[in-house]
């Protein structure tokens, strides 16, 4: 095998591979139409034998009405603030409509904070949670109004919970309450939904939670990190993570009876999540219409007897894709942080990555000390295909000698260059054993850099103030295709002499195609290829004297 041929399909077949990550349409185009409601949904139920007694509404429910607008007069909202939150809650339907992360800006530097839940009429992203009778008549469902006591609440220095009771505002014997827990620090909040049976009679009927949003899928760019990763509905059977196609969904709406499922609607770093009780049967749904989707968990219909009370508990999980509170928050949450196929190499990474970070504290120095780690531990086999790239460049004035002699024909040059491979102990094909080890590993620090939040925005040193987007200055893709050329020269030369152009130009375009990847992707290939040079330029010296 020729060694150099290989090593150049390998290269292209890098390149191309991001290319098609790059450019591949993976989103759908929205579908203009009339928004979905949940009449919809209730129509799906009657299809669904397993669940023909959950509470059917008299009348079709409509969208919750938005926050506040020139327009007209704003709905009465509560506002709650925590050391990570600055959230709304609709007293109709007492459901959270709003949440920005304050340790999350928009851009590095700007003061706005990211909002991912939104009540906007082309921008929609809510919660709707609620119970509801099999009478379908007085129930505390998403349309219902709420009241509380104050119209704002603040996590007081020293606490660590902040609870938010809202009361159903009803004059028949069925009262409900909705409990709202927020704790220092955490982006899972605890959603109670309380029934309690003071009439004669007894009630039955079914907890939901359910997730709305306004389907934008992210435009395709080159550049752009946020348009490599999936936006929109995803779905947890309790054993596999499904990413939901939306006009799929159209076509087909998902009804599915599950244990320890979930329901989130997902974006680049960030998410909005619904997780019932792991050990409770939930029927979930997924329909979407005129550019819009819905997620909806619904219990089992439970029966409350008169005087009794019977509760609907949630974790609604709303911000970033931090992996370990993902993890205390809901069975395998964690798995929306999509490393792609590589998981298991990527995984593996970030944790290494994470907890070199806790002891230097600086990200950028955790990528070069984890390279580092990882190229110790191969080592030994990097050092063997070094060594024969050494043999290969001893070889090099036999070699051309050959190639002079047996110019005209290339079947004997053949032979005699099998010859002497085989005399002087040379793999010619050794030398990409070390791409084959590397490529790997570059791909799952690609998906560990574009996805995990925790890197987002994360500052290296001097002009590096974000690993996660490009370097602004291209100085660490200079660097890189600097010590790339330096890497080709202490390797031996092809004897091809179209193939030594292609292995000269191979460098500068790296360095174009490497100009707007991520700086901490750069920084480890950049570091990676600083310690082959290193390493080769040792075994050369060795091989040589």
């Amino acid at each position: 095998m020729d060694n150099t041929r290989l090593l150049l399909w390998m290269t292209f077949s890098l390149m191309l591979w991001f290319t098609y990550q790059a450019w591949v349409d993976r989103y759908p185009t929205p579908v203009e139409g009339v928004p979905l409601t949940i009449a919809s949904e209730e129509q799906t139920v009657q299809s669904v034998p397993a669940i023909q007694n959950l509470p059917q509404l008299t009348q079709p429910l409509t969208q919750a009405a938005p926050l506040a607008t020139d327009a007209g007069e704003p709905p009465r909202t509560i506002r709650i603030q925590t050391d990570v939150f600055d959230a709304l809650i609709d007293m109709q339907g007492g459901d959270l409509v709003q949440v920005e992360l304050l340790d999350y800006p928009i851009d590095k530097g700007l003061a706005a904070p990211v909002r991912l839940l939104n009540d906007t009429e082309q921008d929609r992203w809510i919660f709707r949670t609620g119970a509801r009778g099999l009478s379908g008549e007085n129930e505390p469902n998403h349309q219902a109004e709420f009241v509380a006591e104050g119209d704002e609440y603040i996590l007081s220095p020293g606490s660590d919970e902040l609870i938010v009771r809202l009361d159903w505002t009803t004059a028949g014997p069925l009262r409900a309450q909705k409990v709202y827990t927020f704790r220092r620090g955490q982006y899972a909040i605890d959603l109670n939904i309380i029934v309690e049976n003071q009439g004669d009679e007894a009630w039955s009927g079914a907890g939901y939670v359910q997730i709305f949003r306004h389907h934008r899928p992210v435009g395709r760019s080159f550049v752009s990190v946020d348009s490599y990763s999936f936006t929109g509905p995803v779905l947890y059977d309790g054993e596999q993570f499904e990413k939901l196609d939306v006009e799929d969904l159209i076509e087909e709406p998902i009804n599915q009876s599950l244990v320890g499922g979930w329901v989130a609607a997902i974006q680049h770093h960030f998410l909005a999540a619904a997780v019932p009780p792991p050990m409770e049967a939930f029927t979930y749904r997924a329909a979407a219409q005129g550019g819009e989707f819905t997620l909806t968990g619904i219990s089992n219909t439970v029966e409350v007897p008169a005087g009794e009370r019977e509760e609907f508990p949630f974790t609604l999980f709303v911000g970033p894709k931090l992996q370990e509170q993902l993890a205390a928050a809901g069975p395998s949450l964690e798995l929306t942080v999509d490393y792609g196929m590589l998981t298991i190499l990527a995984r593996p990474l970030f944790w290494g990555l994470d907890r070199i970070y806790r002891v230097v504290g600086n990200w950028g120095w955790a990528i070069i000390i984890i390279t580092m780690l990882i190229k110790l531990v191969f080592y030994k086999l990097t050092e063997t295909s070094g060594r024969s790239m050494a043999r290969m460049r001893k070889l090099q004035p036999r070699m051309k000698a050959l190639q002079e002699t047996y110019k005209d024909n290339r079947e004997e040059l053949s032979r005699h260059m099998m010859d002497l491979y085989k005399r002087e102990k040379v793999n010619p094909a050794a030398g990409c054993l070390p791409i084959l080890i590397q490529m790997p590993f570059f791909f799952a620090f690609y998906w560990v850099l574009i996805e995990s939040v925790e890197i987002r925005q994360a500052p290296f040193m001097l002009w590096i103030g974000d690993l996660s987007s490009r370097d602004p200055y291209f100085v660490l893709p200079l660097l890189m295709g600097a010590a790339m050329l330096v890497q080709t020269r202490l390797n031996p030369a092809p004897p091809d002499p179209i193939q030594a152009k292609v292995m000269q130009i191979m460098p500068i375009m790296f360095t174009g195609f490497f100009a707007f990847f991520p700086a901490g992707l750069v920084l480890y290939w950049l570091t990676n290829t600083t310690l082959s040079i290193l390493q080769q330029w040792r075994i050369n010296k060795v091989i040589a004297d």
